[in-house]
């Protein structure tokens, strides 16, 4: 048997969904709030799962929504208490508008991305995976990104597995006209198609990250 929880300091209830109740509502109160329309809808999809932070910088690079997600998960054997298998996973999420982008603002979060997983990451035997996750709103996304962002992968082994491994992920989206391509292991990517709804019966954003801890 196995269970996934998120980190324990997280205050919030993963189990709750928006517009379950008034229950529901009061809980957005605690969280930022954004000016920006599109940050601010995308925001409340994402806050059940995610620790919001807005505008913070890192290493010169601004992101106007930052978000992380802890999970935690332990195969037990007939009881919780007889656990065994623990595996730690983390998703770093930055977002930033940009009024265009081209193949050097990818390369520049790429290279963030790197340099924060050997800041940020302690390997050890209890660490499965790390993601950091880039997503760049913008108001045009050329045809020659299109497909680089979408064949994109970056899969960083530690200790040659024996200490997890991390990822990094890429998003575009042109809300304006409804256009988004990401890369395939972007599961956080259905939280950013505002005028998609989610439907219930499909999985949410903690499901789909939840299944990389199935081996």
């Amino acid at each position: 048997m196995s269970d996934v929880s998120r980190s324990p300091g997280d205050s919030r209830e993963s189990e709750r969904e928006p517009g379950t109740g008034a229950e529901s509502e009061d809980a957005t109160e605690e969280f930022p709030e954004w000016d920006d329309e599109y940050l601010h809808g995308v925001s409340r999809r994402l806050l059940y799962n995610y620790d919001l932070e807005k505008d913070r910088s890192i290493r010169g690079e601004r992101f106007e929504l930052y978000g992380r997600m802890e999970l935690t998960s332990r195969k037990h054997f007939l009881h919780p208490a007889l656990s065994f298998a623990h595996h730690e996973s983390t998703e770093h999420l930055f977002v930033t508008r940009r009024s265009r982008i081209d193949d050097g603002t990818l390369d520049r979060l790429v290279d963030l991305g790197h340099e924060l997983a050997e800041e940020w990451i302690e390997p050890d035997e209890e660490h499965f995976s790390t993601d950091f996750t880039f997503v760049v709103v913008t108001e045009s996304i050329p045809e020659s990104l299109e497909k680089r962002v979408a064949d994109f992968s970056d899969r960083t082994l530690l200790k040659f597995g024996y200490n997890g491994h991390y990822e990094l992920n890429a998003i575009v989206v042109d809300p304006d006209a409804e256009t988004l391509v990401a890369s395939e292991n972007a599961d956080v990517a259905t939280a950013f198609r505002l005028w998609q709804e989610i439907e219930r019966a499909e999985p949410g954003v903690l499901d789909l990250i939840a299944r990389r801890f199935q081996l």
